[in-house]
């Protein structure tokens, strides 16, 4: 390692990049090659080796998605961290989750190469500290960002005189018999369900944890696979199941398998989407309760008081049945980065958010979709006095109490301006206490005490001109209402969707 000490900001100098559009507050995420080039690549490495490796740490572990530039890119990564001295342990293709289990288990720092449901032509770097915990704004992504621009700008360092080594080792078997000691599936009733893996690492993971690949015991379950075969192109539709038509594969064939659920996995696997028996959506609020009250029972039966962490854009559902079941909720900013510090913080024994993540104390505090996905196979497939649970669309209806609008994109000449309309009605002229106003992360209005029940989260999106709109209500009248209404005042001078 180098005498460099990244807490001294370097010398502003015009000469060097600027990587603020390709390392952002979560990750590293940009178009191959350009802006993210293998010697974009090399330099993040060294960045990394001398920001996050810290102190007796001599090695980090480094996996990828299936991307075609994949490769590509971690030996140029490899190669910045080798030449600062810092040992490579590649684990190869595998999700994000891994990643994490990766890390977690061998308490290294670690560094995933994806751009998870981004296009074909995208990579990315999603990076941790050992033991899994992020690597964030705040939390020395920042440092990161400055130094590689430094290191592109002025030349990397000279190599140290006793480079670092690169080895492979296999994890997935282990990633599996992980996942299978946190949530029992083999005395579950024989269930049916459909798993679209969008070519994306699902195709790897599933088999691995719900079958028999890594050589462990078949569970009572008949997987109907959809495109597990791993393609970085997509050449079936984007591995993004947030958006509706990349579901709709999984919908028909939901109903054409009469299979119990449907399961919708991402392109690096670590957020889980759910379809009921007649191919709809639940809402990943509703897994957040359904997934949240298993975790509060288990802590309760042990005579702790568990605290779970949601965002603030999560279904009021969420903290309403947690709270009444004894638990603690802690409500947080939307973002990965921003959950996982409030897990640690808090010992939070599950966290979830609107897009589909799910953060366990279980698994190094980190994000990951297959097991959320092993909560909600255990649910439905548990036997009650021997008298099977519910169906899918029967188990999550006490979850969905609400009506949603989902995100809403509004671009706008002027963000502040639009927002000011928002506030002038919504809380000027409404006066004093008639609403309750936080701007945690954006401006959140809420009339949820009082009649009728709504609240909404207007929110700037941090790259683009955009404010993006979430509101809840108790009926679907009183949500369309307020969505039309502040949907009317944002776009008031000319914006649109």
């Amino acid at each position: 390692m180098t005498s460099h000490d990244p807490a001294v900001p370097a010398p502003a100098s015009s000469a060097l990049p600027d990587l603020s559009g390709l390392i952002k507050a979560y990750d590293v995420r940009g178009v191959v090659p350009e802006p993210f080039s293998p010697a974009v690549a090399t330099a993040i490495g060294a960045a990394f080796a001398e920001v996050v490796v810290t102190g007796g740490q001599r090695s980090v572990v480094v996996g990828q998605d299936m991307r075609p530039s994949g490769d590509e890119l971690v030996e140029a990564f490899a190669a910045g961290l080798t030449a600062r001295g810092v040992d490579v342990v590649r684990i190869g293709l595998c999700s994000t989750d891994g990643l994490y289990h990766a890390s977690g288990v061998l308490d290294l720092p670690g560094a995933m190469f994806t751009a998870s449901h981004n296009p074909a032509e995208y990579n990315g770097i999603k990076m941790c500290h050992a033991g899994a915990r992020p690597v964030g704004e705040g939390a020395g992504l920042g440092e990161v960002r400055d130094l590689a621009a430094r290191y592109l700008g002025e030349g990397l360092p000279e190599p140290v005189e006793a480079p670092g080594t690169v080895t492979r080792r296999e994890m997935l078997p282990e990633y599996a018999a992980f996942l299978r000691g946190l949530v029992d599936l083999s005395g579950i009733r024989p269930l049916k369900v459909v798993v679209d893996a969008g070519n994306g690492m699902a195709g790897l993971t599933v088999p691995a944890v719900l079958g028999t690949a890594a050589g462990l015991p078949a569970l009572p379950l008949e997987v109907v696979p959809l495109y597990f075969e791993l393609d970085g192109t997509f050449p079936n539709h984007e591995a993004n199941p947030l958006e509706p038509e990349n579901l709709r594969d999984l919908q028909a064939a939901v109903l054409e398998h009469q299979a119990d659920l449907g399961l919708a996995f991402d392109g690096d696997a670590d957020r889980c989407f759910v379809v009921d028996e007649r191919g709809e959506p639940v809402s990943p609020s509703a897994v957040t309760a359904l997934v949240g009250l298993r975790e509060v029972s288990r802590e309760l039966a042990a005579g702790r008081t568990p605290t779970v962490i949601h965002n603030l854009i999560t279904s009021a559902v969420v903290p309403d049945l947690l709270r009444s079941a004894g638990a603690r909720t802690v409500r947080t900013r939307v973002g990965h980065s921003f959950i996982k510090a409030e897990m640690a913080q808090h010992d939070a024994v599950f966290g979830g958010e609107h897009s589909a993540h799910y953060y366990f104390r279980d698994f190094f505090f980190a994000d990951t979709g297959m097991l959320a996905a092993m909560h909600v196979l255990a649910a439905l497939g548990e036997r009650r006095d021997g008298v099977a649970a519910a169906t899918m669309s029967g188990l999550a209806e006490a979850y969905q109490p609400y009506v949603a609008s989902g995100e809403v994109n509004s671009r706008v000449a002027d963000v502040a301006a639009a927002r000011a309309r928002v506030v002038e009605a919504y809380v000027t002229q409404q006066g004093a206490g008639r609403v309750d106003v936080d701007e945690l992360d954006g401006l959140t209005i809420s009339h949820w005490d009082s009649h009728p029940r709504w609240w909404f989260n207007l929110r700037a999106s941090n790259t683009e001109p955009l404010l993006r709109l979430n509101v809840e209500a108790a009926d679907e009248d009183v949500m369309v209402k307020v969505r039309d209404d502040v949907l009317g005042l944002v776009r008031a001078d000319g914006g649109r969707g």
